[in-house]
Formats: C-alpha cells, sequence, structure tokens
C-alpha cells in the first residue's frame, strides 16, 4: 500500500517522539532540547513552552511507544489492541479531520485547530496515521530495531518491507559489521 506524504511523515515524527525516551538525554526534559527536536518536526500551530506542555507530550509518548507492541502469539501486530489505542487518542483529542494547505505543503489532512494543545494536534494526527495502517493491514510496518541492544522503534514504509533497523543508533552498521567479522572468523577458524 502506498501513503500519502503527510501520513508518512507523521508516522515517522511519532517513531522520533517515542524513540526519545531511549537517548542519553531526554529531549523533553528541557525546553532548549525540546523547542529544536520539535522544530524538526511537521507539527505546525501554537505552542506553550512550558514545563505542563512537556509533560503532555511526554504521557503521550508513553501512550505511543504502545503502538510498536510486541507481536502476538501468531507474530502479527494486535490490530483490535491498536484500534482501541487509536479510537482513544481521537476521542480524547476531539478529532475534526480537515484539510489543509499552507508552508508551501499542498493540501492535506489536519485533525485539529492549530490552537489545539499540541499534545492533542501530535495525538490525533498519529492517531490518524495508525488509522490507515489498520485500515490497510499494514500493522507490521511499525517495528522495534532488530539491534541487539536497541530498542528503539521504526516505521518501515520501504516498498518490500525490508527495514530491520532503527536511524537512531548505527544499529545496521554495526550488525553488519558483526556479520563480517564472524565470516571472517569462521573463514580463518
Amino acid at each position: 500500500m502506498e501513503f500519502a506524504h503527510d501520513t508518512q511523515i507523521v508516522l515517522a515524527a511519532a517513531a522520533s517522539l517515542v524513540n526519545t525516551a531511549s537517548t542519553e538525554t531526554d529531549v523533553l526534559d528541557g525546553q532548549e532540547a525540546f523547542d529544536a527536536w520539535l522544530d524538526g518536526q511537521p507539527y505546525t500551530g501554537d505552542r506553550a513552552h512550558t514545563e505542563a506542555e512537556r509533560r503532555s507530550v511526554r504521557d503521550l509518548r508513553e501512550r505511543l511507544a504502545a503502538l510498536w507492541p510486541a507481536p502476538d502469539r501468531d507474530g502479527e501486530p494486535d490490530r483490535d489492541r491498536t484500534v482501541e489505542l487509536v479510537n482513544d487518542l481521537l476521542d480524547e483529542t476531539d478529532a475534526r479531520p480537515h484539510l489543509a494547505r499552507h508552508d508551501g505543503w499542498d493540501w492535506h489532512l489536519h485533525v485539529t485547530p492549530r490552537r489545539a494543545p499540541l499534545a492533542h494536534r501530535i495525538g490525533a494526527e498519529v492517531a490518524m496515521a495508525v488509522a490507515d495502517l489498520v485500515r490497510g493491514d499494514d500493522l507490521s510496518r511499525l517495528r522495534r530495531c532488530a539491534g541487539d541492544d536497541c530498542d528503539a522503534v521504526l516505521v518501515d514504509l520501504s516498498r518490500n518491507r525490508s527495514k530491520r533497523f532503527c536511524d537512531t543508533g548505527n544499529c545496521a552498521n554495526r550488525a553488519h559489521v558483526a556479520a563480517y567479522r564472524a565470516r571472517r572468523a569462521r573463514a580463518t577458524g
């Protein structure tokens, strides 16, 4: 399934937010770091620049992490649980989808007003993007990094669904180097 550009951007931003919890310095601990991180994300609208705003985004981050659960006993994502999480987010954020065009972006979907609290805007947009995955039976695109010592999440939007490693910790390169060294050791051993 091919996803709309704004869906792809929001899914990547959701993974980025979830992954901020597993960095050495949590960007949600300080306003300057949070503002710098947020400047690189697709979220528009008003910002309060307060501890309360960061706290609400931190609470949301914990809830969004649940969208990347361990697979069920059949190895598949639990669609029913994901639908419950998505519906809760849409309800709590009072999502009201509308089309918007701004900042060089053509028509795309917004689901809250620009003045809505930041955590509501993030939560509603992520919920709508994940709803696309549910509807297309593509929840398996939400994955955990295959790196041995990594707990980061990723969104696999590759055509052949082959992405296995996150973009945060150089995990793919470390895995490839380890595999190369193991092959070399077997060849010389």
